[in-house]
C-alpha cells in the first residue's frame, strides 16, 4: 500500500473567475461574552491604550489585515437602541441584552468602534436594529454617522466629539430575521416590506451607501431559499447584497465527514446565486446582486459550557471555542470556497474575531495569543489579494457519512498581476496518505518558488493556548518547478500555500 496518492491540475492565466475583492476577508465583533469587554476594549489592561483598545489585540488584527467589520451583532443588534451606546459615557444606561440574557454597559458604542476600527485599519459594516425598530432608527442613525452636520443628529455627533462624518459605506439590514430566536423575528414578507422602506430612507440620507438584505441564518432553515424570493422580490432594487450565515461542528467525531462540509457551503452559494438570479429574470432587472457571507466559522466546542452561564452577569466568557488542528483545515477549506466563488461572493466575514469563536483570544488583564484557524485566515488575507483562477482538477475522491466524491485535493489559486505572483492554496483531506500533486504552470513564464507554507500536526485535536503554539505553520514544503511543470507533495491533512513570483532580471 503506497503512502502517497496522485493529483493534477492546470493553471493558466487565462482562466479567469474573477477580481477578488479584498472584503471577503473580513470579520466579525458583536456585543457578546469577551469580544468587546475583554477582547478589544479593556481599559484597565497593561496594554491599553488611552482609548482603552488593546494594543496587543490591534497588533494580532493588524497582523491579518482585516479589510472590513462588521458591528454591533449579530442577535443583539436586534432590541439594540444605538443611542445608548454613544455621548458621555457616565449617562449611558444599562441594559438588559436579551439575545444573550447579559448585562450591556454600553460603556463601548459606535463612536468607540468607528476609533478602533481606524486603528486597525479597517472599515465598519454596521448593522441596524429591524428587530425592535426599524425606518425612524435607522435613518437618524445613519445621520449620525454619516451626515456632516447642520442637523438634530449630525451635531450631536460633533457634541459627542466627532467633528467629521464616519463615512460608513457598507450597512446590514438586520440579521437573521428568519430565526424564530430573534427578537422581532419575521415573515418573509414583513421582513421585506420593513427593510426596503428603511432601505429608502437610508439612501436619502445618503445615496452613496451599499446595503446588504438579510438572507437564512442557514441553508437547512425550513423556509430557504424561499426567504431569499420573498425578501428580494421586495428590496431587489434597493439592496446590493443578500447575506449568508453558516457554521460547521464535528460533533460525531467524524473527520473525513467534518472536512467534506465545505461542499456543503458551496451548495449553498450555488442556491443562493441562483435564487437572485431568478429574480433579477423574473423583474427583468439589469442589476446582479452580490453575496456578503457575513458569518462563517467553525462553532461547536463551547455548546454545552455555555448552557451553564449565570444570566444576566456582564461580558461573562461565551461562545469560547479551543479550536484545534482540523478545525484550521476545514476553516483553509471554507476560504478556498469563498475564493471559488470571488465573482458573487464580495464581503465574507469570519465570526467572530476575538474569543467569541475567534482566531485571537486574551486572558483578562493577560496574554493574547493565536488559535489554530489563525493562520489559514491570516495566509488567505496575506495572498489572496488578486484575481481568482479557475484551476482544471483531476483528484481522487472519498465518501463520506454526508458527501460523495468529495476530492481529496481542495485548491484554489490566486494571480496577483501587480505584483506578479501566483498563490496556490490547498488542502489534502487525506488523514493518511500524502497527496503528490502535478501542476502545470506554463503560462506563468519565469516565475520561480518563493515558499510553500505547511500547516500540519501529528494530532488533529493538537490546540494552541497563551503558554504553548501547538499548531503552527512552517515554510519547509516540498515542492520544486522544472519547465513549467510544479510538483509539489501536500502531506497528508495539512493546509498549503504555494507562493510563486516572476523573476525580473
Amino acid at each position: 500500500m503506497t503512502n502517497s496518492l496522485k493529483a493534477k491540475m492546470v493553471i493558466d492565466k487565462d482562466f479567469r473567475i474573477s477580481d477578488i475583492d479584498p472584503r471577503i476577508y473580513g470579520s466579525f465583533i458583536e456585543h457578546l461574552g469577551r469580544a468587546v469587554y475583554g477582547g478589544i476594549y479593556e481599559p484597565d489592561h497593561p496594554q491599553a491604550d488611552q482609548n482603552g483598545f488593546r494594543r496587543d489585540v490591534m497588533e494580532l488584527v493588524k497582523e491579518l489585515r482585516v479589510p472590513i467589520v462588521r458591528y454591533p451583532g449579530g442577535n443583539m443588534v436586534s432590541a439594540y437602541n444605538w443611542e445608548d451606546g454613544v455621548g458621555p459615557e457616565e449617562q449611558r444606561p444599562r441594559r438588559l441584552e436579551l439575545a444573550w440574557r447579559t448585562i450591556e454597559t454600553n460603556e463601548f458604542g459606535t463612536n468607540e468602534f468607528v476609533q478602533w476600527a481606524k486603528e486597525v485599519n479597517a472599515e465598519v459594516m454596521m448593522a441596524v436594529n429591524l428587530g425592535t425598530r426599524g425606518i425612524d432608527a435607522a435613518r437618524n442613525f445613519i445621520e449620525y454617522c454619516n451626515h456632516p452636520g447642520g442637523t438634530y443628529w449630525s451635531d450631536l455627533r460633533k457634541k459627542h466629539g466627532f467633528e467629521q462624518p464616519h463615512h460608513i459605506k457598507t450597512w446590514c439590514l438586520g440579521n437573521e430575521m428568519d430565526g424564530p430566536w430573534q427578537i422581532g423575528h419575521k415573515t418573509p414578507e414583513e421582513y421585506g416590506r420593513l427593510a426596503v422602506e428603511t432601505a429608502k430612507a437610508m439612501r436619502l440620507v445618503d445615496p452613496t451607501i451599499e446595503l446588504v438584505a438579510c438572507g437564512s441564518s442557514n441553508s437547512s432553515m425550513p423556509t430557504f431559499p424561499e426567504w431569499e424570493a420573498i425578501t428580494l422580490e421586495h428590496t431587489y432594487e434597493q439592496v446590493d447584497y443578500i447575506s449568508l450565515h453558516t457554521y460547521y461542528g464535528n460533533r460525531e467525531n467524524d473527520t473525513a465527514n467534518f472536512l467534506a462540509k465545505s461542499l456543503d457551503m458551496d451548495h449553498f452559494i450555488k442556491t443562493v446565486i441562483s435564487t437572485c438570479d431568478y429574480i433579477k429574470a423574473k423583474k427583468r432587472s439589469k442589476k446582479t446582486i452580490n453575496l456578503s457571507f457575513d458569518e462563517w466559522n467553525v462553532w461547536y466546542h463551547s455548546n454545552e459550557a455555555d448552557k451553564k452561564i449565570e444570566p444576566w452577569t456582564i461580558a461573562p466568557p461565551q461562545l469560547e471555542d479551543v479550536y484545534n488542528f482540523e478545525d484550521a483545515l476545514l476553516v483553509g477549506c471554507m476560504l478556498i470556497t469563498l475564493l471559488k466563488h470571488a465573482d458573487r461572493v464580495k464581503i465574507a466575514c469570519l465570526a467572530q474575531l476575538v474569543n467569541v469563536i475567534a482566531p485571537i483570544m486574551t486572558e483578562n488583564g493577560g496574554r493574547s495569543w493565536r488559535q489554530t484557524i489563525y493562520y489559514p485566515y491570516l495566509h488567505a488575507s496575506l495572498f489572496g489579494r488578486g484575481i481568482s483562477l479557475q484551476p482544471v482538477i483531476s483528484s481522487p475522491v472519498y465518501d463520506s457519512k454526508d458527501f460523495t466524491d468529495v476530492p481529496y485535493l481542495e485548491p484554489a489559486v490566486v494571480y496577483n498581476e501587480e505584483q506578479d505572483e501566483l498563490t496556490i492554496f490547498a488542502v489534502n483531506r487525506h488523514l493518511e496518505k500524502s497527496l503528490e500533486v502535478t501542476c502545470d504552470v506554463r503560462s506563468f513564464e519565469g516565475y520561480r518558488i518563493v515558499e510553500h507554507i505547511v500547516l500540519e500536526h501529528d494530532d488533529l485535536k493538537a490546540t494552541n493556548t497563551a503558554e504553548v503554539e501547538r499548531v503552527k505553520p512552517h515554510t519547509s514544503g516540498k515542492s520544486i518547478l522544472n519547465d513549467g511543470l510544479l510538483q509539489a507533495s501536500l502531506s497528508k491533512a495539512s493546509w498549503n500555500v504555494i507562493r510563486l513570483r516572476k523573476e525580473h532580471r
